[in-house]
């Protein structure tokens, strides 16, 4: 699937990880500039360098989504090298592990016994920088790159990254549920705010995907499954995990104004029916 984002300028936070490279690569294949972002900067110029070696446009910034001087520094650069933003995809975020219980329920006696994280032993600071992280690490890269768009004659798009947390909460991750529901809470309010000077603001839901964030939560240390990982599945009417190819053309969709012009303030799941399964 292609679309056509010749002269567009699209800016990727979190773009040194698997899925935000990936959607990097695709819209450079498409013709878009993109400026990949992200606090590591070896991994986003790997990525960058790769697009370069295929004959596109693109160039890596070490960029904190948590601090707006940086990013209007970056934001600087990025109009010095591109010009200005059409296209922000908000992929920055992830977990963290002093966010997360041990057990998925909670029993008598357990928040007595030692080395084990309860619902009331979570690190408040673990679970205000998680959240930070999610969800003004949406806000903050959008109050800095929207105010591109807003003076633009042509049509702009912003995706966010949600979850399949952002419907049902997950077990054991109970601040990272949270800051995706906000995550999809906030596309639709800002979907409402922009839709005047011609941004649509939609997100992507995904499923399961193995990444490098999951991939303990998913696997032993010998490669093999985990008893959450069978639970996972047996959830996915598909029956597997995702293809992180599998997103593209969700993406390539919803910023194809040809294609998705009147779609705006929606959340789209991309999950193997694990969203629409009630396990039975």
């Amino acid at each position: 699937m292609s679309i056509d984002l010749q002269g567009k300028v699209a800016v990727v936070t979190g773009a040194g990880g698997i899925l935000c490279s990936m959607f990097s690569k695709a819209i450079a294949k498409c013709g878009a500039k993109v400026a990949l972002l992200d606090l590591n900067l070896e991994m986003a110029e790997k990525y960058a360098s790769e697009i370069r070696a295929e004959g596109f446009e693109a160039k890596a910034y070490k960029a904190n989504v948590l601090d707006k001087a940086i990013l209007e520094e970056v934001h600087g650069q990025i109009l010095n090298d591109f010009g200005k933003c059409d296209i922000l995809i908000n992929g920055a975020g992830g977990n963290n592990a002093r966010a997360t219980t041990t057990k998925e329920y909670y029993f008598p006696g357990d928040k007595d016994q030692e080395g084990l994280a309860t619902f009331f032993s979570l690190d408040q600071e673990g679970v205000s920088f998680l959240f930070n992280l999610n969800f003004l690490g949406t806000l903050i890269p959008t109050q800095v790159f929207a105010a591109d768009m807003v003076d633009k004659e042509d049509p702009c798009q912003i995706i966010n990254i949600s979850s399949m947390n952002a419907f049902t909460p997950l077990t054991k991750i109970p601040a990272y549920s949270g800051a995706k529901a906000a995550i999809s809470n906030f596309t639709q309010w800002l979907a409402v705010h922009f839709s005047k000077v011609g941004i649509r603001v939609n997100a992507i839901a995904p499923g399961f995907f193995v990444t490098a964030q999951n991939q303990s939560l998913l696997f032993d240390q010998a490669g093999e499954p985990t008893s959450r990982t069978k639970k996972i599945l047996d959830g996915t009417p598909m029956g597997r995990f995702g293809e992180a190819e599998e997103l593209i053309g969700t993406l390539l969709f919803l910023l194809d104004e040809k294609a998705a012009g009147f779609i705006d303030g929606v959340v789209l799941p991309v999950d193997g029916g694990f969203h629409a399964y009630c396990g039975v």
